[in-house]
């Protein structure tokens, strides 16, 4: 609670009457600057607290971030104050979210600090304050898995919210949720990557398709990088949601059935243990069989998720290190492989041994126009497969084929 936060207001003797204590301009909670803070006149080494109390945030990162030197390794930080800067040294959280369906639908915008170079930020899942039910902290735990911070975190008075305190039913929901994030930290890495070389984010809100004048006002479903679109459900009961696609085929990540949007609403199906996630045509995510770790998953074997576009191609990358060291990307000590379809093609720039003993186990092609005769794997034929008339999609198990080399599909 670094802002500082003190539960007396301002100071046990009051503040002064002062223009620093009583600005033109106000809170709205609490009415004064000094709710839940210093006074603002209060005298600190650099200047007044007034001047300097959206700086700590940023400055405790800076500081904490002394632990690279200490351990050699990159630190975990997290940090509820922020300021511009601050996504160099710390993740955020947003503070103390009730437990409630409105706080739930407001937590998507505040993935827009990725816009502000905060890429690894998000909400407190099912709700910090009052009690939670299961379907709200179902739902919760399908949106959270999406955030780039994902916590489930509550205030101590208030009822259990971990998974394993509700019903059958909502334990597998929320498995699901997890085991399908967990799946993705190939693809989000990667994300994460890009976000650390070139500034791109992370989560992303749809007015980011520019030409699509449709998308500059929705803020209740969002996307990871250009390729997925996450549309989660946030009323209580719904078993039904109306999506907004922008204009391409998008395909359902959970059984490969396309939509072919012209810029438009659709009414999806949303049971409770289900949120609609999508990949757009033309690209393909790679993801990992999940673990009880993440340390544990890295070793595991990957799959490619790919959405072929009308034309017939798509493409996409991973960057791999070994997720700890300090500077792997400027010192070269990575991985990088690109994929291509047509055939699946995996082209990896080889500087360090970071893949190596790593398999591609299986893949998932959406949008196959027929079924194939035959599927080869580096010219050998691949007999487990399976083909899906209803939503043209092909999948292909035990391939085992090296990440470290170039292989076809």
């Amino acid at each position: 609670m670094n802002e500082p936060a003190s539960f007396v207001q301002g100071s046990v003797g009051g503040c002064p009457d002062s223009v620093l204590e009583n600005p033109p301009y106000t809170p709205v909670v609490g009415g004064q600057l000094n709710s839940g803070t210093l006074c603002m006149s209060a005298q600190q080494r650099l200047s007044t607290h007034y001047n300097l109390h959206n700086m700590y945030g940023l400055t405790e990162a800076y500081a904490t971030n002394a632990l690279t030197k200490v351990r050699g390794k990159r630190p975990f930080v997290l940090s509820r104050s922020s300021y511009p800067g601050i996504g160099r040294f710390s993740g955020v959280w947003t503070g103390d979210v009730r437990s409630d369906w409105e706080q739930l639908r407001y937590s998507i915008p505040v993935l827009q600090f990725s816009l502000f170079g905060v890429p690894l930020v998000g909400a407190d899942v099912c709700g910090f304050g009052d009690n939670t039910t299961e379907e709200l902290c179902v739902r919760w735990m399908q949106l959270g898995a999406f955030y780039p911070f994902m916590r489930n975190h509550n205030d101590k008075p208030n009822a259990p919210q971990e998974p394993y305190v509700f019903g059958q039913k909502a334990r597998a929901a929320m498995r699901s949720a997890l085991n399908l994030r967990y799946s993705l930290l190939p693809f989000l890495y990667t994300l994460f990557h890009r976000a650390h070389t070139s500034a791109e984010t992370v989560a992303r809100p749809l007015f980011m398709f520019p030409t699509d004048p449709n998308c500059q006002t929705i803020d209740r479903q969002f996307l990871w990088g250009s390729s997925l679109l996450i549309s989660p459900v946030l009323e209580q009961g719904s078993v039904e949601l109306a999506a907004y696609l922008p204009p391409s085929t998008w395909y359902s990540l959970h059984n490969g059935q396309p939509f072919y949007s012209k810029g438009q609403y659709l009414l999806l199906p949303a049971p409770l243990d289900t949120i609609n996630v999508h990949v757009r045509e033309g690209h393909i995510i790679p993801q990992q069989e999940p673990a009880l770790t993440s340390t544990a998953s890295r070793g595991n074997p990957f799959f490619l998720t790919v959405a072929l576009s009308a034309g017939g191609w798509a493409w996409g990358d991973l960057f791999w290190d070994d997720g700890e060291s300090l500077d792997t990307y400027e010192m070269g000590n990575y991985c990088y492989v690109t994929f291509i379809a047509g055939q699946i093609v995996s082209d990896p720039l080889r500087l360090n041994g970071a893949l190596d003993g790593l398999i591609l186990g299986g893949l998932q092609v959406f949008g196959v126009p027929s079924l194939p005769r035959y599927v080869l794997a580096n010219g050998k034929e691949v007999r487990d497969f399976m083909y899906r008339s209803d939503t043209k999609a092909l999948t292909v198990t035990n391939l085992a084929l090296p990440m470290s080399e170039v292989f076809t599909v």
